[in-house]
């Protein structure tokens, strides 16, 4: 019984050895591929988005209420529809 135990103790040694000594590894590696990234690779450029005129927003707040309205006669009925079963 002792070796069995001894066994099973080594084994879970070596095991979590192996997991630890892989993670710190991977912390380096990673670490040093973040580096040579921010090096080598250019930095991506960033548009500013485009401003839409007032006129264009409106038309869309309006288009986004009836949208709303609908949706809200839409899941009030459905409820409605629920419970009444």
């Amino acid at each position: 019984m002792d070796n069995l135990l001894s066994e099973g103790l080594e084994l879970m040694v070596f095991g979590m050895g192996f997991v630890f000594v892989f993670l710190t590894l991977l912390v380096f590696v990673t670490g040093l591929m973040s580096k040579l990234v921010t090096k080598y690779a250019p930095a991506p450029e960033i548009k500013p988005a485009k401003k839409r005129t007032s006129a264009s927003a409106s038309v869309t707040a309006g288009a986004t209420a009836a949208n709303n309205d609908e949706l809200v006669a839409v899941i009030s009925a459905a409820v409605h529809k629920y419970r009444s079963n």
